[in-house]
């Protein structure tokens, strides 16, 4: 039975956006996805899935294509393979070992190109190190390292000798790499001497000695070279990376790894609670990240391939190196920020090594907007021809702007949706058959069946808002969370019988299309009405002096909630009361009266993570008075702190 539309404890779609971007005769015509490969997957699920497995290259085939004992699945059982096999060995041997995998680009402008074959000698080398160290197959080895290519051979490495990975992102304070090293009792890190960060120096080797002193797991800490200043190294337990390869040799025989053996370990970023160790298999991760590498981004050989994501995340994990690499793709691998040394960095690496594909964050069109476009008219963009985003949900404008300005009106976008627990891209467009919506991330990838749900669990009507929800396995789902299968079955299996759950809301609109309105956490109830933050942050950046927003819930006596916002301008816009009011009235003209926003805060910044996410949580301890929650994530502590006191004399001066 499906429920009624109007229930309140739905999420309310209010948002109406009726542009639509169907293929280009020309891109159909070469797209990798052809028509009627939604409908060859939903006839044959496991089919479909052990098609694109079988493009691996196994030392042992696999005999099952799933087993499924809710919520752990097994996928692919009884065969054996390696990843750095597939990423690198099966690549060289058929003749491509002189085509490039990464182009790098350092900060500060040091450049280099990195082939198949020369990525393959490295990761041997670093390998047959490990090994001499002791470290063997089911291992954990913790990897703190800035975006240069030894991060990707540092992965590598550890897959082809069956340790498993857990990276943690370089932008992390010691008692991060503590919380996370400790729970996967890591055995070694690898690290770094220094980064660079907008011209300074990151102290990456001092803070992993900061976080060994709490880590008697770590038997071992292995250094390379970056920026050259000397760093403190401590006899018996620290070894510099190219004392450690030195004398080792360019080849290394892989471990037969099998199907479901643990490949990475990647901790989402707990705020209130223990960070949790998600964990991905060998053969399913690998096969989820090779069809959705494949199918999204229409990727080809003559692809130059740029997620400008940090490895450090899951979107770098699976786009950077895992699901390119498998294709024999070429990428860019970039140190830096989009705004150092100027704002037109992101423009100047496209054009100079004519990316074909460019995959960044909703966060970082924004803020490309609000620099304006004069940054991006500086450069030829002309060799893009496919564009991407990944992270949160995109609102129209950002879309279009993406779209007509950095695309030329010329590119496909395609929005994905997925999450770290996923391993893979869940919902997106496959270019070349699908008409695409700015601000929706359109319809499940093949051979995933997602559905909107209410709270009682059953499907939302076409119209309607609830929570999204996958209804059967695939082969890069997460296998838990490390060392707590109960917190895993609590987490994302306990809501709905049968379901995953994956924290996010959304609607889907009359054609059956998905557009995510945020975490579930990020839904107001104002007068009865549950309204998606997103939505309303959406229709103020629909607004022409809006660069970013973030809104927040706050306890109202009369309503509830009441809804509060924090507004960055546009560069050519100015705050004043008027334009306050005059965003409050945009957002009750786009959305309803009910939505009007009871207060807003004009800032030059919002609070983000080093990774671009706005921390709502802060701002709701912001808005709500209260004490402020822990900041150690933050890019730049110093915005809350501002926001704080506006926010404060602000009231002081309704009072």
């Amino acid at each position: 039975m499906q429920t009624d539309p109007n229930a309140h404890d739905m999420i309310e779609a209010l948002l109406k956006e009726t542009r639509t971007f169907p293929p280009t005769p020309a891109f159909a015509a070469q797209a990798n996805a052809q028509p009627g490969i939604h409908e060859e997957a939903e006839r044959d699920y496991l089919g479909f899935w052990r098609s694109w497995a079988e493009k691996l290259t196994w030392s042992k085939p696999f005999e099952t294509v799933l087993e499924w004992n809710e919520p752990f699945a097994k996928w692919f059982g009884g065969g054996t393979l390696n990843a750095s096999v597939n990423c690198l060995d099966r690549h060289v041997e058929a003749g491509r070992g002189g085509r490039i995998a990464f182009y790098f680009e350092g900060e500060p402008g040091d450049r280099r190109t990195i082939t198949y074959a020369e990525l393959l000698h490295d990761v041997c080398k670093l390998a047959n190190g490990l090994r001499k160290l002791g470290v063997k197959r089911g291992d954990r080895v913790a990897i703190y390292m800035p975006m240069v290519p030894e991060l990707p051979v540092a992965l590598l490495a550890c897959a082809r000798i069956g340790a498993a990975h857990s990276v943690v992102f370089g932008g992390f304070s010691a008692d991060s790499i503590v919380d996370r090293m400790k729970d996967a009792e890591c055995v070694a890190i690898i690290t770094t001497d220094q980064g660079w960060r907008r011209g300074k120096k990151v102290p990456l080797k001092a803070t992993v000695d900061v976080a060994l002193e709490q880590s008697p797991s770590v038997k071992h800490c292995i250094v390379s070279k970056r920026v050259g200043d000397p760093v403190a190294m401590r006899d018996g337990r620290d070894i510099w990376w190219n004392d450690l390869v030195r004398d080792e040799p360019a080849t290394c025989a892989p471990e037969a790894m099998e199907s479901e053996d643990l490949l990475f370990l990647l901790y989402t970023s707990g705020t209130t609670a223990k960070p949790k160790g998600i964990m991905h298999s060998t053969a399913g991760y690998l096969t989820g990240v090779t069809a959705t590498t494949s199918l999204v981004f229409d990727l080809k050989e003559s692809d130059i391939f740029w997620c400008t994501a940090d490895i450090g995340w899951v979107t770098g994990h699976s786009y950077i190196v895992y699901g390119p690499l498998a294709l024999g793709a070429t990428g860019i691998l970039y140190e830096g920020t989009p705004d150092f040394p100027e704002q037109d960095r992101f423009w100047e690496i496209v054009e100079r090594y004519k990316a074909t594909i460019l995959y960044t964050a909703p966060t970082a069109i924004r803020a490309f907007m609000k620099w304006g476009r004069e940054h991006v008219d500086k450069h030829d963009l002309s060799s893009l021809r496919l564009l991407a985003s990944v992270g949160e949900p995109i609102n129209p404008e950002a879309w279009m702007w993406y779209h007509d300005v950095i695309g030329g009106g010329n590119c496909p976008v395609v929005d994905t949706w997925w999450q770290t627990e996923t391993g893979a891209i869940m919902i997106a467009p496959l270019p070349g058959i699908t008409t695409l919506k700015p601000g929706s991330a359109t319809r499940a990838f093949p051979g995933i069946v997602a559905d909107v749900v209410d709270e009682e669990g059953k499907t939302v009507p076409l119209g309607g808002g609830g929570y999204i929800v996958i209804r059967q396995p695939w082969p890069s789902m997460t296998r838990g969370i490390y060392g707590d299968p109960q917190r895993f079955k609590e987490t994302y299996w306990s809501k709905f019988e049968h379901l995953y759950l994956a924290g996010d809301g959304c609607h889907r609109d009359v054609d059956g299309d998905f557009w995510f309105m945020g975490r579930i956490d990020d839904v107001m109830n104002v007068s009865g009405h549950r309204i998606s933050t997103a939505e309303v942050e959406s229709a103020l950046v629909d607004h022409h002096a809006v660069a970013e927003a973030a809104v927040v819930g706050k306890a109202d006596d009369l309503t509830g909630q009441a809804i509060v916002c924090f507004v960055s301008l546009r560069s050519h816009s100015e705050p004043s009361a008027a334009l306050n009011t005059e965003l409050r009235q945009h957002v009750a003209s786009k959305l309803g009266k009910f939505t009007m926003p009871k207060e807003l805060t004009f800032t030059q910044e919002l609070p983000k993570t080093r990774s671009g996410k706005i921390m709502r949580r802060l701002l709701r301890d912001i808005a709500e008075g209260r004490e402020l929650g822990d900041t150690t994530t933050l890019a730049d502590s110093s915005v809350v702190l501002d926001l704080q006191s506006r926010v404060q004399a602000a009231s002081g001066k309704e009072e």
